[in-house]
Order: structure tokens, then C-alpha cells, then sequence
């Protein structure tokens, strides 16, 4: 039995075929017998089951080393392939006629008892190295296999998500507040703001005044007309981009879609996020545990799988889902596009 590399592609007879297809679901049949993506091949290779592969240009017979050693194997896509293997996983190389949407994809996962001759698919799957940069337009239907530089694997999921709460609350307008710094007092606070809307801190907690807006709050407070100060939501909006620059009205475009949303957002801080939620507010004081972190971050973010994976780790430290709104434009007249991209671990 004899396996040709031509091009990016191993062929085999139909003794192949009915030992590596047939049997333990590699490659894709054909006519002629098999079809082998030379990652195939090289474990195949690794795990002893054939000896070499020659290649059809050179002549070369190929083992397990030289196959690896060639342009035609990534040795990252290796090490994930082996991995999902030794998990008891059958998947394919995610290639043009061999699984329906090879796009964003370098494998496609079976569940457990399945193959490439079954319709359903557990994951798709990125292998990655820890030093790529990875643009967050790219993810959100697959599953990042991130390799450190001791070839660890740690995966890590995405998908694009909805968000949605159900807190309401009626505000009044006209609330008479003062710009102090980088943050708002309101002096005499209708208990809807904080109470039933968890809007800011209150100074005091007995008399529940005065109450501290953070420049987000009071800025969509403001544009609402909920709050009234000297040069109203302008100088909220011209305070906050003095700290923050254009980081402000991303940060303030992300707080109104939520608040929109029925969501409370709150500040991030302490969990080096922008913010944390809550999706049903009835009173503070019955007030439960927050559900989200969310990062705010341009579109055209490329995350470092290192960032990544410590904002994923942390998020799940403090039992939260971490999810990232990706703005694609954001100033203070014109709605901006977000996107919602929630990244969290997986164990295959």
C-alpha cells in the first residue's frame, strides 16, 4: 500500500481507503480509493500505522519527521489534530468539498461516535499559536484551539450572542445635578434612580444622598433629559473624552444599548472589564449576582490569545460569562453597530 503526496494532498489505494476511511474515519473516499490531508497522514505517520509517504515531485520517501519537517503540515494544526484524536474525536481538515463551510475553520469536529460519513458537526475549530493575533471579526461560530509555547492546548469557545434583561423602570426629568470632577452628584435624588434603576452610589447609604453618577450614567441620564445640568449631555460627553478619548463614546454607546436592553450595566472595574450586568432589576436591595463582564473594543480588535484567555479565566473565576461588544462606529450623534462576542472555556 502506497500514500503519494501531490501538491497539498496524500493519495491512497483502495486497501487505504478501507483501512484508514472505512474504519477510523481519515480522509475523504474517492474513485480511486483515498484522499488524505497531509495532516492525516503525518499521524497516521506518527502512530506507526504506515511507514513513509513518497513524494510525487522529488521521489523522497517521507516519514513522520520529514512530513512534519515540510511546508506541507503545520505543526500547530499537528498538535491540535493529535490532541483531538487522543480525545476519541473522528474530524476532518475543514477543505473545499470536504465539509460544507470550510470558511474560519482549519478542522470540523464529529460528536463522539460520529465521522466524516455523518451529517452532524460538535465544533468547528481554529488551531492557533498563542503568539497570532486573532481579529475579533473573525470568530464567533468556531472554537479557538490556542497552542502555548510548550504546546498546551487550551480551547476556548466563541459565539455571537443576543443580549436581553427585562429591567424597567420610570424616570422623572428635569433632576437637578452638578459636574464635579469626573463624576455627577444629583443633590436631592428621586429614589427611582438608584432603588429601582441601580443608577450610581449614593454618598450616604442611610439618606441616600447625594448620588454619584459615573460621566456613562449621567451622560445617558442626560440625554434623556432625566438629569439637568449646566451645558447638559455636551459636557458630560467633553469631560469624559478629556479622560477617556474616543474609548468614551464606545464605552457610551455599549451602556445605552444595554440600558435599552432592559440590562443594568455597572462598572467592570474591580474584574478589569468596562462593566458587569445584571439582567433583572426589580430593587437593589433584592439585587442578585451579576451575569456578564463585557469588554468594549473598535471591530477591527485583533485580540492576543494570552489577553484572551486571561479575561475568559477570570470571568469564569468570579462566575460570569465574558462577553465583548465590538463597536464598529461610535459617536455621540450617530448609532453605532455592536456586535456581541461571548468567549468561554471548553473541555472537549
Amino acid at each position: 500500500m502506497e500514500l503519494v503526496l501531490e501538491e497539498n494532498t496524500v493519495r491512497g489505494n483502495g486497501e487505504a481507503r478501507e483501512r484508514f476511511y472505512d474504519s477510523r474515519g481519515y480522509g475523504r473516499a474517492d474513485a480511486g480509493g483515498l484522499t488524505l490531508a497531509p495532516v492525516e497522514a503525518a499521524h497516521l505517520l506518527y502512530r506507526g500505522d504506515i511507514q513513509a509517504v513518497r513524494d510525487a515531485d522529488s521521489g523522497d520517501s517521507l516519514a513522520f519527521r520529514a512530513l512534519l519537517s515540510s511546508a506541507a503540515v503545520s505543526e500547530i494544526d499537528f498538535l491540535v489534530y493529535k490532541d483531538l484524536r487522543d480525545r476519541g474525536f473522528y474530524l476532518s481538515p475543514a477543505r473545499e468539498g470536504w465539509v460544507d463551510d470550510p470558511t474560519g475553520a482549519d478542522f470540523v469536529v464529529y460528536p463522539r461516535g460520529q465521522g466524516p460519513w455523518d451529517d452532524d458537526i460538535a465544533y468547528r475549530v481554529r488551531a492557533e499559536s498563542e503568539r497570532t493575533a486573532i481579529d475579533a471579526a473573525t470568530l464567533g461560530d468556531s472554537v479557538l484551539a490556542v497552542v502555548d509555547e510548550e504546546s498546551a492546548i487550551t480551547y476556548l469557545e466563541t459565539s455571537r450572542r443576543e443580549i436581553d434583561g427585562s429591567t424597567a423602570v420610570d424616570l422623572p426629568t428635569g433632576v437637578g445635578a452638578d459636574l464635579l470632577g469626573d463624576r455627577v452628584l444629583v443633590w436631592s435624588p428621586p429614589e427611582a434612580l438608584y432603588h429601582e434603576g441601580f443608577y450610581g452610589q449614593p454618598l450616604d447609604d442611610e439618606t441616600g444622598d447625594p448620588l454619584q453618577l459615573s460621566l456613562i450614567e449621567a451622560a445617558a441620564l442626560a440625554g434623556r433629559g432625566v438629569i439637568d445640568l449646566a451645558d447638559g449631555e455636551a459636557a458630560i460627553v467633553e469631560c469624559g473624552r478629556e479622560v477617556e478619548g474616543e474609548r468614551f463614546d464606545r464605552r457610551l454607546a455599549v451602556y445605552r444599548s444595554l440600558r435599552e436592553r432592559g440590562v443594568v450595566p455597572k462598572t467592570g472595574y474591580k474584574f478589569g472589564a468596562d462593566f458587569r450586568t445584571y439582567a433583572d432589576v426589580e430593587s437593589v436591595d433584592s439585587l442578585g449576582h451579576s451575569e456578564l463582564l463585557v469588554r468594549v473594543l473598535p471591530a477591527d480588535h485583533a485580540f492576543s490569545p494570552r489577553d484572551l484567555a486571561l479575561d475568559v479565566r477570570l470571568a469564569h473565576g468570579v462566575r460570569k460569562q465574558m462577553v465583548f461588544a465590538l463597536v464598529t462606529r461610535a459617536d455621540n450623534t450617530d448609532s453605532p453597530r455592536i456586535e456581541w462576542l461571548e468567549v468561554g472555556r471548553l473541555t472537549p
